[in-house]
């Protein structure tokens, strides 16, 4: 039996919970057990030379990001190498494969059911890489709920119906030192990010929090959250991940459209 969806938590990587498997290991920082009903992210971690296979996945969709390691990665016989910042989209009805090179591989897998009635992308692509600056949001001021930071960080668009996708997205979000990602809602999808490079803070609910890479943050609909470094000696502090389903309003605000392709 499902818990209450909760409204929001920031699960630090030093605190997931990782099942034994023959290839490597698992964990699950937002899923059901925790009553979030829209997204499921897995950590995966592949032991060198071997596969984690996700199987024939004929209701979901699903995205993956290589945290660390390299090898490569399958969907449905499109096989290309992949390392750090590396990302694949496995549209339902796909297999998605993972294999670990010598140093093995560590993945976020963000894993959605489709809900009946999406329309299909004619040709959706099936691989990109986090720092691709093709389709971007600049200048975005939140909704309204904290004050906006005048000094707004850059969002890469990176899985939307833009590029096929029915439901996921995925979005990588540049806080340079001293820029935020304002503070936003999204009223029909649930939220689930990870800080990818660099330290930084994330808001969720009410407060900014201090986060590290690995570190993931969930937010249920209607439930405000951003991100920002506010160091301004600091790198860069870099986050992925992206509401499910995905909101047209981030697109519009880009000046880009939300209709499938």
């Amino acid at each position: 039996m499902l818990t209450d969806q909760i409204q929001g938590t920031i699960v630090r990587a030093a605190d997931f919970v990782f099942a034994p498997f023959d290839w490597g290991r698992v964990a699950e920082p937002v899923g059901p057990a925790m009553g979030a009903r829209k997204v499921t992210l897995l950590v995966v971690e592949v032991a060198p030379g071997r596969t984690w296979r996700l199987g024939w996945a004929l209701e979901e969709e699903n995205v993956a990001v290589v945290f660390d390691g390299s090898g490569h990665g399958d969907v449905t016989g499109h096989r290309t190498g992949v390392a750090r910042g590396s990302a694949l989209h496995s549209p339902t009805g796909r297999t998605l494969e993972l294999e670990a090179g010598d140093d093995g591989l560590t993945a976020y897998v963000w894993r959605t059911r489709l809900e009946g009635g999406e329309p299909a992308g004619t040709a959706p692509r099936r691989e990109n890489e986090l720092w691709n600056t093709e389709t971007q949001l600049h200048g975005f001021r939140g909704t309204g709920e904290v004050a906006a930071d005048e000094h707004t960080a850059v969002m890469n668009f990176l899985f939307w119906p833009g590029t096929g996708s029915a439901r996921l997205c995925l979005h990588c979000g540049i806080q340079e030192p001293g820029q935020t990602f304002n503070v936003h809602q999204h009223p029909d999808s649930e939220e689930a990010f990870i800080a990818f490079e660099g330290d930084g803070q994330m808001f969720l609910i009410d407060r900014w929090h201090d986060v590290s890479p690995g570190d993931v943050l969930f937010a249920a609909p209607g439930v405000p959250h951003g991100t920002r470094n506010p160091d301004t000696a600091a790198k860069r502090f870099a986050t992925c991940g992206g509401p499910t389903p995905f909101d047209p309003v981030l697109y519009a605000r880009a000046g880009v459209s939300a209709e499938m392709k």
